[in-house]
């Protein structure tokens, strides 16, 4: 078992076309529950259930390097908003939180205890319409962004896409919290920072925010609540 994440947190990742991940489809179909498995196979095409399939076994295995509970054996409910989350965790199993986030050839799982976490990877190469920064970030977003040049643009669309979608996982609201009421600032020589507009009663500086390039074409954004220092974050890739 991994030491528990009570201080920190801990990010693993999967390459959805690795050789190794593919050689255990069987074993991961093992640890669907029912319900998993009717989804999955409302799925059209082939590459989606395979995301699927692998998405469902990182965070079953993830979480069970934690605790004393079988991969097969997690049951999960969702939010009002989407989030899932652990259903009647086991008596003495600590109150672990994840987070989940997949793209074209990424998936993103990410634990810790008792704290509020979310997590979101974008592959870089998506061909995105100009207006969804207008349309959607707040005003000195979309400042900054018109301010740069096409390329720069291209570039951190993508650094404030996920620390907006890592923030609002985070609350486990999804997309019912408007984007366009708190704003980041990036800072060549520091961590993100956010400004929140009081409508949606949080504190900006209970926030520690991370960004990170997995490979080079996936970006991360990690959005974390804490108290007090920063939390050290540790990434890694693994094969569930």
């Amino acid at each position: 078992m991994d030491l528990l994440p009570f201080q920190a947190v801990h990010v693993d990742l999967v390459l959805t076309d690795g050789a190794e991940a593919l050689a255990r489809r069987a074993r991961y179909l093992t640890l669907l529950s029912p319900d998993e498995h009717a989804r999955m196979a409302r799925l059209i095409f082939e590459r989606d259930r395979h995301r699927f399939l692998l998405t469902r076994a990182l965070v079953r295995t993830m979480l069970s390097r934690y605790a004393q509970v079988a991969p097969a054996d997690w049951q999960f409910i969702a939010n009002a908003h989407g989030r899932p989350e652990i259903l009647d965790a086991p008596a003495g199993v600590p109150d672990l939180r994840f987070n989940i986030s997949h793209t074209d050839g990424l998936i993103a799982c990410a634990v810790t205890v008792g704290r509020e976490v979310g997590v979101d990877v974008e592959h870089v190469g998506r061909r995105l319409t100009q207006d969804v920064a207008a349309r959607f970030f707040a005003p000195a977003e979309v400042a900054h962004l018109q301010s740069l040049s096409e390329e720069e643009q291209e570039r951190l669309f993508f650094d404030y896409w996920t620390l907006k979608e890592a923030y609002i996982k985070a609350r486990g609201f999804g997309l019912a919290l408007p984007l366009g009421d708190f704003a980041f600032h990036l800072s060549p020589d520091g961590p993100p920072s956010i400004r929140i507009e009081p409508s949606l009663n949080d504190d900006p500086a209970s926030w520690q925010f991370c960004q990170e390039w997995p490979t080079p074409i996936h970006r991360l954004g990690l959005a974390i609540r804490r108290t007090g220092d920063d939390l050290p974050v540790r990434l890694r890739q693994v094969v569930p």
